[in-house]
């Protein structure tokens, strides 16, 4: 009976997973259909604020030149732009290749002020410093690896101007730099891909829904500054900081023509890291505003926790179970042949068939619509649609996606390790660079 009922259980949050994903996806398709015929210009904006870039830089000698130089070459006017290049605790020359490029003949009229930062909190703890000096209208983030294309700011800040009141903030997209590295680098440029041109879109175009990524957006200083800045030594600060944006009623507005360009993990050690401390900083922040749900907070926040919580708790869990079954079911198989009086332990009727039968069939849907989704992803972005695509995703789906059930069990098990321990478990892992 138990047995049965875990299996009910199990295929009923499969569907609801699957049903999700299906809104989520019609409603991207329908945002690229509706803009697929838009030209898009740059024109004359009304105004130009002044917008403070800080790039958080540790240990970033590799990639920080090509980054500062991407920046200060956007097309965005050179006195509405304030650049703040943080050296944070670093023991390489990334203080040292800032300041080369600073000294370029081309830079040395731009407004840039390079800080040897020793201070405590990671990327939150540079964020919060940029505050106290900061002179922008807005703040505008890049990490040490995105290097932003030539409009990508303007299209930020047109987002912005199209609505202040409610517009706190405005994202683009990211895409990854060293896509063709390896299999590994391949399959995250898929994920990516499908992350920025289905998920966010279909969230914004449905719901109004956006989420601050790590890189390449721009926030309202004033706003930041009224809820007292960044949470030092947050895994997820830009987690963290959507919910408290959609909590005030305001929107994180995307930009769907900015870009910029991030370098993705080589290794698996490298992925590995980085995932789980992502993993890890998104439990922990729904963990801490899961009380919204049944608070008075907008609707925004409560589906946003919603769809966190089924994302990172419910669903995982239902397909690590739809993995045990299976997995039990077979090992039973294969022992009946040496001992026939074995039952199988999951099963609902003697030959097992139904169970089978929709275990089979809910697969089935589950490949196909990951198929899908990458496909209308990379259809919606130029150069991207190749049968290649399609047969890198079928050889992904059972591989590099099933590494995100080992993270999310980790990162899960990492939070409540550190709360039954009482342990400060938000140390960062530094994500490796490497030339491209």
């Amino acid at each position: 009976m138990i047995s049965q009922i875990l299996m009910i259980i199990t295929l009923f949050s499969i569907w609801i997973s699957i049903f999700m994903s299906m809104v989520t996806l019609f409603s991207a398709v329908h945002f690229w259909i509706k803009n697929s015929n838009k030209k898009v210009t740059v024109k004359q904006l009304d105004r130009y604020p002044l917008i403070t870039i800080v790039v958080p830089a540790h240990n970033e000698e590799i990639v920080i030149s090509q980054t500062v130089k991407s920046i200060l070459d956007m097309n965005y006017p050179e006195e509405k732009i304030e650049l703040l290049l943080y050296a944070d605790n670093c023991t390489d020359n990334t203080y040292q290749e800032m300041n080369k490029v600073k000294n370029l003949e081309e830079y040395t009229s731009r407004n840039i002020k390079i800080v040897n930062r020793k201070g405590t909190g990671g990327k939150a703890g540079v964020l919060n410093d940029s505050l106290q000096i900061a002179n922008g209208e807005f703040i505008g983030v890049y990490d040490a690896d995105a290097m932003p294309e030539e409009n990508a700011l303007y299209f930020l800040v047109e987002k912005m101007l199209e609505d202040e009141e409610r517009h706190v903030a405005t994202f683009g997209r990211n895409k990854t730099r060293n896509a063709n590295q390896n299999f590994l680098t391949k399959c995250i440029n898929q994920e990516i891909v499908v992350t920025q041109r289905v998920q966010h879109v279909g969230l914004w175009h449905l719901f109004k829904i956006g989420r601050i990524p790590g890189t390449n957006f721009i926030i309202n200083t004033e706003f930041v500054k009224k809820i007292g800045g960044w949470r030092n030594g947050a895994l997820t600060e830009d987690t963290d900081i959507s919910f408290k944006i959609m909590q005030g009623g305001s929107l994180i507005a995307l930009a769907y023509n900015s870009e910029a360009f991030q370098q993705e993990p080589e290794t698996l050690p490298s992925y590995y890291l980085q995932r789980k401390r992502w993993a890890k900083g998104n439990y922990e922040v729904v963990i801490a505003n899961f009380k919204h749900l049944f608070g008075r907070s907008s609707w925004r926040v409560k589906l946003e926790i919603f769809y966190y919580s089924c994302t990172f708790f419910w669903f995982n869990a239902a397909i690590v179970f739809s993995d045990i079954i299976f997995l039990a079911n077979v090992i039973t198989i294969f022992l009946m042949l040496f001992i026939p009086n074995l039952t199988l332990p999951f099963t609902f009727s003697a030959s097992n068939i139904y169970i089978a039968q929709l275990l089979l069939f809910n697969w089935m849907i589950m490949i196909l619509l990951y198929l899908l989704q990458i496909g209308i992803a990379t259809a919606s972005q130029f150069g991207q649609t190749t049968t290649k695509q399609i047969w890198l995703a079928l050889i992904s789906y059972f591989t590099y996606t099933q590494l995100f059930l080992v993270v999310s069990v980790s990162a899960i098990s990492s939070v409540f390790m550190d709360k039954i321990l009482g342990r400060k478990g938000n140390k960062w892992v530094k994500t490796k660079r490497f030339n491209d």
